[in-house]
């Protein structure tokens, strides 16, 4: 059958087709049809899927409701095939005479239902976006619209009832995703209502994505081997099944580490970071990999994140002395409160597992603990006690070193006391600085060998040499004062700068040839002067700020330090001489502010100076420049040149020839000050180039068609938001002489017109009207006479600048017959003026008697000898016929006033009324009569009579 070839043509693109009755309890994952080559191991197979499903098709096909499933890949292309929902309910008949007997249909003979079959869905929806339906032959394809099984059921899953032609279903299974529609098949005589079931398959269009794009995992350095640890924010892929994430991998295990994956009940795959060796934090605190995931598609898709390794720290690790024993010896003689020795211990740990306290092992006796104190955080040993004569000369202090859980480290520090049984030299001092409380005060401007103190040196036994020397650091210098014997001078070496030091301390150190000696501590204090002035940060502070800012705006804060102290180091803060005086600037706190609105186009940058003075006297300042830059903001509109532009352009203008400039302005800077422009109205015809604002026509414009454009243009610029104006632009089109005169009467080459042979010398006969669609002299009309043909057509003149032809003799006896005048109608343009020619047929007799012999005559159209005479004359443009107004009587009645002014007022009062009988003729006088050639008549006339002319 054509729908079995059908189907498999549509497997081969990912759609499968299932039986046209379903049942929910049959697997649809076996019910696709077989194909011709199924083996005979699949026929018990069928024979079971044959004896379930046909039950289910004959209560569908009686209830008239039926369900079909089909599957697809997501993503194929507009137009595959699905499936021919006539051939799958087998309402198509296997002979053309004889009906499928499971249809239930009426019987019909030939190949087409009669009324045909019809498919509809039942209600619009979302049908038009995924699928479509024949609606004749009931096959389903593909839309336009691209099936994502990921945005169909992972985003908008859930289940959904039937109702409306399409609905989205997912399962709780995680790889189903069903289309529903409800199908429609008509006319009623064969109603049926079917429930279509679209699968969509997954394909592997999705890689795996770790949330996250690194990943920490934190190991305590005593995991034992095979330790796991789950490592969170695992990769995510949309793809399900096979498609989704199946397994995950290190690109470097540093061979201490591997992965486990474990999968839950829900299908969820997790990585476990398993520990493969021994890990010690203080050899390796921290191991860095990539970790893969990977899913099954073919090929497989990959994500990967960094994974970071932390090993965190344990107590694993006690303190240590590097030495297990030291020597220190005492002098009887040595200061209370003087360092005889210091012990420390390192432990490798981290923090609080780090943490060291030193104290005396319990066999040490009590007078030792009296007489040297253990600082017990930083392991310093100090005299306590004055060394009396009864103190031991040896000492063994035992020390120890603690950490949290540990054995405590040990160590020994044997103190060895050395008693002085004389008298030590004697150190004397006599100061010449300032001193106070065994200070001495300096002024840090001193100059180099001020004198500080004498000291006078002296043994009190008497019999032993004394020497003396300097310990400590400094710019000082003890030096013999000569030529006294033991007396030395203090005194400094070089300048002393208070802001690098501010506090020295040094010693007199005095010792005789036994080897013992004393020491006296000078403390010497630097008194500071407003040596430094203060320093800017910046010598130059570069600020924005945008422009119609809020009053009192912030700028910034200045900020300048002083190395001096006290009141010479305070700062205060000054605007320059050159600051606007909307600027404040505060003394204390040095921040700057603006106190009114700035306008960029107004002014764009400022820049002016700001100090900073200290407290000293006098006091010393520095200067910074403030340069302040205000940002553009779209504030300005744009702004035309002019509000009303005129152009004037010769009519015929060439398509997108320039017409004129549109010019523009915006005072902003930047995007703000772009500026677009465009045509509001009768956009079809104008457009403007945005570059150069030039205005072009699109087509070539006519005169006559339109005389005048007016165009409303608008500017917008790039602001956010944008601003704009518009502008009118009027444009006038200058006639060109592109226009022959239009002869409006005659109506016809061919008609004619009676003239009574008893008409008067200089009565008129007729006329010639023409008008021109040109103005000014493009329409200034000049008529004459290029050709005649009669018996004497000389007879007749025509005005060149009214067109009204005259009789200028007596017609004669022998003037009866046709007389023909060429007349030629011609403007006055520049630079080539344009004309057109008429033929006006005056027919001489006493009546017309054989209208047939005239129109005989028109048709011979002999030939007449032009005559090329064009009239001198001088016309205002018009498009009507006017009347000469003779300058004559004017001349007579400025000779002849009365005379010549009855005359006027009689002649006038003739013309009047000759003009008002010949332009308003009423319809029962016979005045005027032209007879068109096969009653033709121009609209644009008055169809008129045939008449008599004559002196009455």
């Amino acid at each position: 059958m054509r729908g079995r070839g059908n189907a498999r043509s549509s497997r081969a693109l990912g759609v499968s087709w299932y039986p046209a009755t379903w049942h929910p309890r049959l697997d649809m994952g076996r019910l696709h049809r077989p194909r011709s080559s199924t083996s005979h191991r699949n026929l018990p197979h069928l024979f079971l899927f044959f004896l379930f499903v046909e039950p289910f098709s004959c209560l569908a096909s009686h209830s008239r409701a039926t369900e079909l499933l089909y599957s697809l890949n997501e993503g194929l292309p507009a137009g595959v095939l699905i499936g021919s929902l006539a051939e799958d309910l087998r309402l198509l008949p296997r002979s053309a005479g004889r009906l499928d007997p499971h249809s239930q249909l009426p019987e019909r003979t030939g190949a087409e239902w009669n009324p045909p079959l019809s498919f509809s869905l039942a209600s619009r929806g979302l049908s038009g976006q995924y699928v479509t339906l024949d609606n004749r032959s009931g096959e389903l394809h593909t839309s336009a619209q691209e099936i994502d099984r990921e945005a169909l059921c992972l985003e908008g899953g859930g289940g959904t009832a039937w109702g409306g032609s399409v609905s989205i279903s997912s399962s709780p299974s995680s790889d189903s995703c069903l289309l529903l529609l409800d199908v429609l098949v008509l006319p009623q005589e064969y109603f049926r209502f079917v429930k279509v079931k679209i699968a969509i398959r997954d394909i592997n269009d999705n890689a795996p994505q770790f949330p996250v794009s690194q990943i920490s995992v934190w190991v305590p350095e005593n995991a034992p081997v095979n330790t796991r640890l789950a490592i969170e924010h695992p990769a995510v892929d949309p793809d399900v099944g096979i498609n989704g994430v199946q397994t995950y991998r290190l690109l470097d295990y540093h061979g201490m580490f591997t992965l486990d994956v474990e999968e839950n009940e829900n299908g969820e795959r997790t990585p476990y970071l398993i520990v493969m060796g021994a890990l010690d934090r203080e050899t390796q605190d921290q191991y860095v990999s990539i970790i893969i995931a990977e899913d099954g598609g073919s090929p497989p898709l990959l994500g990967s994140a960094t994974l970071t390794i932390g090993i965190s720290d344990i107590n694993d690790n006690c303190p240590l002395f590097t030495d297990s024993q030291i020597n220190v010896t005492v002098y009887g003689n040595a200061t209370v409160g003087t360092p005889i020795a210091a012990v420390q211990a390192v432990d490798k740990d981290l923090g609080t597992n780090a943490q060291i306290t030193y104290s005396y092992s319990q066999k040490v006796p009590q007078a030792s603990k009296d007489l040297f104190h253990l600082d017990e955080n930083t392991g310093v040993i100090k005299l306590f006690s004055k060394i009396g004569g009864s103190v031991l000369q040896s000492h063994k202090l035992t020390i120890l070193a603690n950490g949290p859980g540990c054995i405590p480290a040990v160590i020994t520090a044997l103190v060895s006391v050395i008693k002085v049984i004389f008298r030590p030299p004697e150190i004397v001092p006599r100061y010449i600085a300032n001193e106070i409380d065994g200070v001495v005060y300096l002024k840090e401007l001193e100059p180099v060998n001020t004198p500080i103190a004498f000291f006078t040196i002296r043994d009190p036994e008497g019999k032993y040499k004394v020497n003396c020397y300097l310990d400590g650091e400094g710019p000082f210098r003890l030096s013999p004062y000569k030529p006294y014997n033991n007396e030395y001078l203090l005194e400094t070496t070089k300048p002393m700068d208070y802001e690098l030091q501010q506090f020295y301390e040094v010693a007199v150190v005095a010792w005789n040839s036994e080897g013992f000696h004393v020491k006296r501590v000078i403390k010497v204090q630097l008194l500071d002067d407003n040596d430094n002035a203060p320093i800017f940060l910046q010598p130059l502070i570069e600020l924005t700020i945008e422009e119609n800012n809020s009053p009192n705006a912030f700028l910034t804060k200045l900020y300048a330090t002083d190395a001096d102290s006290g009141e010479r180091g305070q700062v205060s803060y000054f605007l320059g001489p050159d600051a606007p005086s909307y600027f404040s600037l505060d003394s204390v706190t040095g921040i700057l502010t603006v106190s009114t609105q700035l306008d960029r186009e107004e002014k764009e940058r400022y820049r002016y100076t700001v100090r900073a003075v200290d407290g000293g006297k006098p006091p010393r300042e520095s200067v910074a420049t403030v340069a302040l830059t205000v940002l553009d903001k779209n504030d300005n509109s744009p702004r035309f040149i002019n509000k009303d532009f005129s152009f004037f352009v010769p009519e015929n203008f060439p398509g997108y020839g320039e017409i004129g400039v549109i010019s523009v302005t915006d005072a902003d800077a930047g995007r703000n000050g772009w500026v677009a422009l465009s045509v509001v109205n009768q956009s079809d015809i104008f457009v403007i180039d945005t570059g150069k604002g030039m205005l072009r026509a699109k087509v070539s414009l006519d005169r006559e068609q339109q005389s005048s454009y007016t165009l409303w243009v608008e500017a917008v610029d790039g602001g956010e938001p944008a601003l704009s104006s518009t502008a009118k632009i009027t444009i006038l089109l200058l006639d060109i002489n592109d226009n022959p005169p239009l002869v409006l009467f005659p109506q016809s080459n061919m008609s004619y017109l009676l003239v009574l042979p008893s008409t008067l010398p200089g009565s008129p006969v007729t006329e010639v009207y023409a008008v021109d669609k040109d103005t000014g002299m493009n329409a200034v009309i000049a008529y004459s006479i290029i050709g005649r043909r009669g018996p004497r057509p000389e007879s007749f003149r025509i005005d060149p600048k009214t067109g009204n032809i005259t009789l200028e003799e007596a017609l004669l006896q022998t003037d009866y017959g046709l007389h023909r005048l060429l007349v030629k109608v011609s403007d006055h343009g520049y630079p080539e003026p344009l004309h057109s020619t008429v033929m006006v047929n005056l027919f001489v007799n006493d009546t017309v008697s054989n209208e047939s012999y005239i129109e005989s005559l028109l048709r011979k159209e002999p030939e007449i000898n032009i005559e090329e005479k064009e009239p001198q004359i001088s016309i205002e443009p018009t498009h009507r016929k006017v009347e000469s107004v003779s300058c004559m009587p004017t001349l007579v009645a400025l000779s002849v006033i009365s005379l010549g002014s009855i005359t006027l007022v009689t002649g006038m009062g003739i013309y009047i009324c000759l003009r008002k009988g010949k332009k308003h003729p009423r319809e029962d006088e016979n005045l005027e009569v032209q007879i068109p050639l096969k009653g033709k008549i121009d609209l644009h006339m008055r169809e008129r009579k045939p008449m008599d002319i004559s002196n009455i």
